[in-house]
Parts: C-alpha cells; sequence; structure tokens
C-alpha cells in the first residue's frame, strides 16, 4: 500500500516511524507493516495516481461556514487521479461526504481524461468508515459492517476481495447503491448524536425533578429495542465527526432538498448547549463572578484515547470559566500540547505534569473527559489538596452516594 499525502512534514514523520496523531496501536501496526514493506508513503501525486487499481480518498471535509463539508480536498484528489492514472481504477470515497458526492468525483475524473483526450475506463464507490477514535484498529480489524455502494459488478467484486480477509467469520459487506451508502455515514452519526443529547436532555430534566438519569438509563437500555449504547449522559459531544456530519446533514437537507430537519435541528441545539452546563454549576455554586478562583480541569480530549480537541467540551468550559475572571490549571494524558494550539496566548490556563498536580490550590475539580486513570482516583489525595472537597463531574464517573460517604461535595449531570 502506497499512501500520499501532500504535506511533506508528515510524511516524514511517518517514514522516521512516528504518527502524527494519538490512536492507540497505530504507530505500531505502521511500524511492523513499513518494516515487511507492506506499507510506504510518498508525496508525489502522480506515482500514487498510477500505483494501485484501488484509490481510496480519504481527505478532510472540514465543515464551511454555513454548515456544509468542504468538498475541495476531494475532488482535487479526483481530479489529480484523473490528471495521472493509465488503467482501470476502483476510486473509493472514503471520507465522509454529502450524498452526490461520487457524480461531482466521476465529473471531475472525466474532465481530467478527457483534457487528456484518452478514455480510460474507471469505476466510483463509496465506502464510508465507521472507526471510533481510540478503537480505531479494533473496528478496522473486526468490522461489524462494511457498507459499499457502487454500480459496476467489476468495482463490487474488486472490493469484496478486498475485504475477504477481514470478514472470514461470516460476510458482513452491505452492498447499496452509491447515494445510499454516502447517506448511511451521515444517518448513522446522526441517530447516535441524537441518542447523547435526548439523553442529556432527560439528565437536566431528571435534576429538576429528582430522580437519577443513571437508574433511567439502566430503566429504558434494559429494553432491547433501545439498548445501552450512547445512553450517558455528560457534558455534550465532541470530535471530528458528530457535530460536523449533523451540521453537513442539515445543509445538505435544506439546499439539496428544501427540507428541514427539524430533529437534528434540536440535536444541535442541545448539544451546543450541554456544553455550558459544566460552567453553569461550577457558577450556581461559586456565584456568576468567578474571580480570584482557581479550578483543575481533568480531560481536555472530546474522548478519552485520544488527543483529538476538535469540537471538545473542555474548550466551551474553559472559556466559561475563564470568561467568569477564574483561572484553570488542566491535565490530560495526550491532549495537552494539542490544547496549547487551541488557547495559544492564554496566561490564565496552565498545564500540570500530572492529575494529582494539577489539583493544587484548587476551589474545585471539574471532569471532562473520561479516561480511564479519573475512574479510580486517590479521594483522600484530591480532598488534602483541593481547598474544599468538590467535584463537577461531566462524565458521572463516580456514584453520588459514595461521594456523600467521603465528604465530597459532588455535581454529575442528571444525579
Amino acid at each position: 500500500m502506497l499512501c500520499l499525502d501532500v504535506d511533506p512534514a508528515k510524511i516524514r514523520i511517518l517514514e522516521e516511524g512516528g504518527i502524527p496523531i494519538f490512536e492507540p496501536g497505530l504507530q505500531d501496526m505502521v511500524r511492523r507493516n513499513v518494516a515487511a514493506g507492506r506499507l510506504c508513503f510518498t508525496t508525489d501525486v502522480q506515482k500514487a495516481a498510477q500505483y494501485g487499481t484501488v484509490q481510496f480518498i480519504a481527505v478532510g471535509t472540514p465543515p464551511g461556514e454555513d454548515g456544509s463539508a468542504d468538498m475541495q480536498y476531494v475532488t482535487a484528489a479526483a481530479r489529480n487521479i484523473g490528471k495521472y492514472m493509465t488503467d482501470y481504477k476502483v476510486i473509493v470515497n472514503k471520507s465522509t461526504v454529502p450524498v452526490g458526492t461520487a457524480d461531482a468525483v466521476k465529473a471531475a475524473v472525466a474532465q481530467e481524461l478527457s483534457k487528456r483526450g484518452i478514455d480510460i475506463p474507471f469505476s466510483v464507490v463509496s465506502n464510508p468508515e465507521f472507526l471510533k477514535e481510540g478503537a480505531a484498529i479494533e473496528d478496522f480489524m473486526k468490522p461489524d459492517r462494511i457498507v459499499v455502494g457502487c454500480e459496476s459488478e467489476q468495482a463490487a467484486h474488486i472490493m469484496r476481495t478486498l475485504y475477504a480477509p477481514f470478514q472470514r467469520n461470516h460476510d458482513r459487506l452491505i452492498l447499496m447503491d452509491i447515494r445510499s451508502a454516502e447517506l448511511t455515514k451521515y444517518a448513522a452519526n446522526s441517530m447516535l448524536a441524537t441518542r447523547i443529547s435526548f439523553m442529556n436532555e432527560l439528565a437536566n430534566l431528571a435534576e429538576k425533578l429528582g430522580a437519577d438519569i443513571e437508574q433511567v438509563r439502566r430503566g429504558i437500555g434494559s429494553d432491547p429495542r433501545i439498548g445501552y449504547d450512547f445512553l450517558y449522559a455528560g457534558a455534550g459531544y465532541g470530535g471530528s465527526c458528530f457535530p460536523k456530519d449533523v451540521k453537513a446533514l442539515i445543509k445538505t437537507a435544506a439546499t439539496n432538498a428544501g427540507i428541514e430537519l427539524k430533529v437534528l435541528n434540536a440535536v444541535k441545539v442541545a448539544n451546543d448547549a450541554q456544553k455550558h452546563v459544566l460552567g453553569t454549576k461550577v457558577q450556581a455554586h461559586f456565584g456568576a463572578s468567578l474571580q480570584g478562583r482557581h479550578f483543575a480541569l481533568w480531560g481536555l480530549a472530546f474522548k478519552a484515547n485520544t488527543d483529538d480537541m476538535r469540537e471538545a467540551t473542555s474548550c466551551e468550559v474553559i472559556k466559561d470559566l475563564l470568561a467568569a475572571g477564574a483561572t484553570v490549571t488542566a491535565y490530560d494524558p495526550v491532549a495537552m500540547n494539542e490544547a496549547k494550539h487551541h488557547f495559544p496566548d492564554e496566561a490564565r490556563l496552565g498545564y500540570a505534569d500530572n492529575q494529582l498536580d494539577a489539583l493544587e490550590n484548587a476551589d474545585a475539580l471539574i471532569i471532562v473527559t473520561e479516561w480511564k486513570e479519573f475512574r479510580s482516583p486517590n479521594f483522600d489525595s484530591i480532598k488534602q489538596k483541593l481547598k474544599a472537597p468538590i467535584i463537577f463531574d461531566g462524565r458521572n464517573l463516580f456514584e453520588p452516594s459514595e461521594m456523600k460517604h467521603l465528604g465530597i461535595t459532588y455535581f454529575g449531570i442528571g444525579r
């Protein structure tokens, strides 16, 4: 396999055995396959376009100002393939792209071939990825489903052959038309985002009514029609997928179909508000002005096992605390360098070498990310280091009854 990127710095890192992002197990996998000669890297576009029959387009589709997916990198990749291909290619859209992107890719490739005055056959396939950050290797090696949208029997055969080693136990490949495959990715992420926002709204209601959202979760999750996955209440979802894909699907529906997706609009509004719940709880306890207050914050990444801070709740919590006059010391196992890019010149935000050092001279501890090392802390040390034993838990890591027994003032989400 040959991997292309136009950023020489990234390619240099990969060639030297490094990884530009944090993903458990990825560095070992890359090094092992490079050493075996199965994996190599290049910045040479022509070499990459002519290298293999299957050409995966796996570029970013960042959200534009209006929420739509920015397709410039996808179409640029398609044009480059058309510009340099010399034989039949299966061009696979792996990026999360709006419905109709395959048509745009097909047109871009055909246009470049026309410029060259040649006619080379090719197929365009939609093959969305369903990898979870922090568990991408496991998801890739043991996929629960492989969605392939295509119109060519030849391309379908090639894709089946490509994925055969990953589904020997039973056939997980779901073949469908291209537009359905493109919509499937957005539909999946939007459904999961909807479950999260629904539970967060119920959690906020539970607090007002004196109910416990964790008990509610167990009650409804036991229904096999609902299940337990993605029913944990918290401080809002973030990352590179859910926020972007929800906005992109809303925009696609409005622009391409003239339809307002009322449920997804509500999901976005609810999640935007949920990211401020922790800040609101802190101010409700300490007062609107946090001038002179100092807080410890555990967790910067949008979720555990990644350094990704895109759309992370921690960013909104930090902004809320700083805007109210507070100072913050943060700790995250892997995301602190990333945080320094998000807050490059903020003197009132500091970073600790470990989770206990972050507690020094703090009025309270605020937990934003559900890292495993935060789940079983030394509560005696927490009580000794904090000015007062107060925890604001944005991920419901602890039981309120146990916190009360330990003499800790505890604020969860919907508990």
